[in-house]
């Protein structure tokens, strides 16, 4: 602890200029500074936003809390925060702002360019993430994972890498972010889904003779006793226009839910349609409705484009695992002129999110994929301009308050995805989204030739056994679903 009070003291001083801002010349505007961080609102528990000066040659920055301590950094390419100095700052500013000086040299001259505020929210945001890292090619089953990363810290570990078996790991998601209930799906020769609740991994084969095959798009019961899951038949495409290089679509989709305590897989004929292409399935907050997606089949591939989804409910009732006769329709594809995808109710039951992309439902590799918000008290949409951009703006997920989102983006080149994380408001409104802070930001990124991927809160470290889960995956065996229609 003494060692801790002396490493803050030193580095938390109060606010005064170094020598080279002393020494540096004003100029009119705010730095360019990369990650944007500029006006950002953050968790008072995130880790160092460093970040770099695109063009100049040395930097040296300060950063101030609202009681006149600083923190103060200097390199050549990036800033390099304390973790513990950065952590004590953020703690003196919660519900306030940290206030940030950049000063560049440029051709040997300093320059001070005018300060900036970083918003630092009394809300809380959950321990981390977990997500994939894959390559964005064509490859089939390439290095890929599922990993979990710290908020308060750089840490990143593996939770599952198929580089001990042949296949592609797929989408995961835990309960709630409760890490000890995790499932995560396997694709190729050994194809499982598995699913580990108190530390017990099993790799279930859930094929059976009245379904289409395995389960996917996972989405866990506020019980806990069911999981929500899509079955598709899904293929890949490519474009020969240089704007768009592949497309993902499905030939054929249903949705089921998993009844964990009986172990059986439940569907019902009203989202099982002939005809109708069923996906995405989430459940309400209080856990008695379904939402899931849906689109008149097309033909594939000339009426891809003609392919568009919209947002529907149907009741379930946890207490007999029924799903209801009725089906809704929520929001009509046609009223958007667009196919909706990934639909994600915040847990305080307000709000439900979703992306839009033109047609069909792989909007990771449309362009124009925006992310939009429905009021579920007033029935309003809206697209979320405080956080779309450009470019692709795609699958996203809530913390466990309902006040911070995570979210993917092409923005900064069009071909990788990065993670956003980005406040949200007791009033409805987001604050500006920041990139998830890596140690050297611009050399992290420029060597990483994966792209984010399926990002999920979670309240803690996760604890998936690996090498269990290999084991499961390369064993023969693999566990059974019941099944059963719902009544």
């Amino acid at each position: 602890m003494k060692r801790f009070l002396c490493l803050v003291t030193v580095l938390l001083t109060l606010a005064s200029c170094g020598p080279r801002e002393r020494n540096a010349t004003p100029v009119p505007g705010l730095p360019d500074i990369w990650p944007d961080y500029v006006g950002v609102t953050v968790p008072a528990t995130i880790a160092p936003l460093d970040f770099t000066l695109p063009g100049a040659e040395a930097l040296d920055v300060r950063v101030t809390a609202p009681d006149g301590t600083s923190l103060r950094s200097s390199g050549k390419s990036a800033t390099r925060f304390s973790e513990k100095g950065w952590k004590a700052l953020l703690q003196r500013s919660a519900g306030d702002s940290l206030t940030v000086t950049v000063s560049g040299r440029f051709d040997g001259a300093w320059r001070r360019y005018e300060p900036f505020r970083i918003l630092v929210s009394g809300d809380e945001i959950d321990y981390g993430l977990t997500y994939r890292l894959l390559e964005p090619g064509y490859q089939i089953y390439s290095k890929m994972g599922t990993y979990e990363r710290e908020l308060g810290s750089f840490r990143q570990r593996a939770l599952l890498e198929n580089t001990r078996f042949a296949g592609c790991v797929n989408c995961h998601a835990s309960f709630r972010g409760d890490p000890s209930a995790f499932t995560v799906h396997i694709r190729g020769a050994h194809g499982a889904t598995l699913l580990t609740r108190d530390g017990e991994i099993k790799a279930y084969d859930t094929k059976t003779d009245s379904t289409l095959g395995f389960c996917v798009y996972p989405y866990w019961h506020p019980s806990g006793n069911y999981i929500a899951y899509s079955t598709n038949n899904t293929r890949q495409g490519f474009h020969a226009q240089p704007d768009k290089l592949i497309e993902v679509f499905d030939l054929d989709s249903d949705v089921q839910i998993y009844d964990v305590v009986n172990n059986q897989v439940i569907t019902a004929p009203q989202v099982k349609r002939p005809g109708i292409w069923e996906t995405f399935p989430v459940f309400s907050p209080d856990g008695r409705t379904l939402w899931f997606t849906a689109a008149a089949q097309v033909e594939i591939p000339g009426a891809l484009t003609q392919s568009r989804y919209s947002l529907m409910k149907v009741s379930f009732d946890p207490e007999t695992g029924t799903i209801g006769k009725d089906v809704e329709m929520v929001l009509d594809a046609a009223d958007f002129d667009g196919s909706i995808c990934f639909p994600r109710p915040s847990y305080d039951g307000r709000y439900l999110m979703f992306t839009l992309c033109d047609y069909g439902t792989f909007p990771i590799w449309h362009h124009e994929s925006d992310l939009w918000l429905l009021d579920l008290a007033t029935g309003e949409t809206r697209p979320m301009d405080e956080v779309n951009s450009d470019d692709t703006d795609s699958y996203h997920n809530w913390s466990g308050n309902s006040r911070w989102f995570v979210f993917s983006s092409r923005r900064e080149d069009g071909l990788f995805t990065r993670l956003y994380i980005a406040h949200f408001d007791e009033n409805g409104v987001a604050g500006k989204p920041f990139m998830l802070p890596q140690r050297d930001p611009k050399h992290y990124y420029e060597d990483l030739f994966r792209s984010y991927n399926v990002p999920e809160f979670v309240t803690g470290p996760v604890p998936f056994d690996q090498i269990r889960a290999q084991k499961a995956i390369n064993a023969p065996e693999r566990e059974k679903f019941g099944f059963r229609w719902s009544d």
